[in-house]
């Protein structure tokens, strides 16, 4: 499985194309630099370097690709366990449909959640920077002539499904290349976007909120929401013990969706998310009350990802609920 990562290794922070790599898990600051690598197996790591990387995603066999940003309190090995979930659905949907793509930040190892949480908060923002990188070098690398020649475009669908505190990972991201270096606007890149159980503020993707950026680098942006999920109460909690109070939009949807723009869709998954992940409520956009078998969630965002519409019989509709019936 090809992987992007900011955490440090244990070896140089200077890219060395072939070597080993092996993740420092007990520094969780954001590297500035960043590496793009392959998973040869557990706890089994090398480093391809960028342009091998995405000439891999070219040349792959595969019709669209899905960005996956994690959510907090995850090391390495627990984020691409939940990859190769979400990936071997995709294949019982359709074969050589859909390549995923993890992206990992470094998350906290000390114990305690609510330490974590908010330790995993800033090393969310901080890597923003080295994120926003990726996507200039994903730009550079797709305009280049010697590797995407007028005759020989890459055509693969990009995707990209935020789930937890990684949707604030790709808020940042987004933030900061605009800032720096895309002041005219974003360009649209990404298909579909995924925010699931998104513990950001509930108002992020509101019209002149700092989120807003998200919907202009996407064709739809689909938010899935439960108001019972037992892990976005965690974090209302320790933001409140930091004097935050907001709700977040991985609990009730945009707090105002006629204050978002058109793009975005609100999906409610209160009547599945207990069912599909208990006690928490938190990671049920993959397998159902089976693992291993698709859940409602997964199916709406697999058909989502075959049609590029987020309710194909009825393009005006921006809100749905989830029913626990088959």
């Amino acid at each position: 499985m090809l992987f992007i990562t900011n955490r440090f290794p244990k070896q140089s922070i200077e890219t060395e194309i072939g070597r080993n790599f092996d993740f420092d898990l007990e520094n969780n600051a954001s590297s500035n630099s960043v590496f793009f690598c392959e998973r040869l197996g557990k706890k089994e790591y090398k480093e391809i370097g960028s342009i091998d990387f995405m000439t891999r995603l070219k040349n792959s066999k595969y019709r669209q690709v899905l960005i996956y940003i994690h959510g907090f309190s995850n090391l390495p090995e627990d984020v691409f366990d939940g990859a190769e979930e979400f990936s071997l659905l995709c294949e019982k949907k359709k074969n050589k449909e859909v390549l995923v793509i993890p992206i990992i930040w470094p998350c906290d190892n000390d114990l305690g959640v609510v330490q974590d949480y908010w330790d995993d908060q800033k090393a969310a923002d901080q890597s923003g920077m080295p994120f926003a990188r990726v996507l200039e070098k994903f730009l550079a690398w797709r305009s280049s002539e010697e590797y995407n020649p007028t005759e020989d475009p890459c055509l693969k669908r990009i995707n990209i499904l935020a789930h937890s505190m990684g949707n604030r990972v790709l808020r940042e991201t987004l933030s900061v290349w605009r800032k720096y270096d895309l002041p005219q606007g974003v360009p649209l890149i990404f298909r579909n976007t995924f925010l699931v159980a998104a513990d950001v503020v509930n108002e992020t993707l509101h019209e002149g909120q700092k989120g807003e950026v998200i919907c202009h680098a996407s064709r739809n942006v689909v938010v899935y929401h439960a108001s019972d999920d037992l892990a976005l109460r965690a974090s209302k909690m320790s933001n409140l013990k930091n004097k935050i109070a907001s709700r977040r939009l991985g609990h009730t949807g945009p707090e105002k969706m006629d204050e978002t723009p058109r793009n975005v869709y609100s999906v409610d998954c209160d009547d599945v998310n207990n069912r599909y992940d208990k006690p928490k409520g938190h990671s049920y956009f993959r397998s159902g009350t089976k693992k291993g078998s698709a859940g409602k969630v997964f199916k709406h965002i697999f058909s989502c990802l075959l049609t590029g519409r987020v309710y194909p019989d009825d393009e005006d509709r921006r809100t749905s609920i989830l029913n626990s019936g088959k």
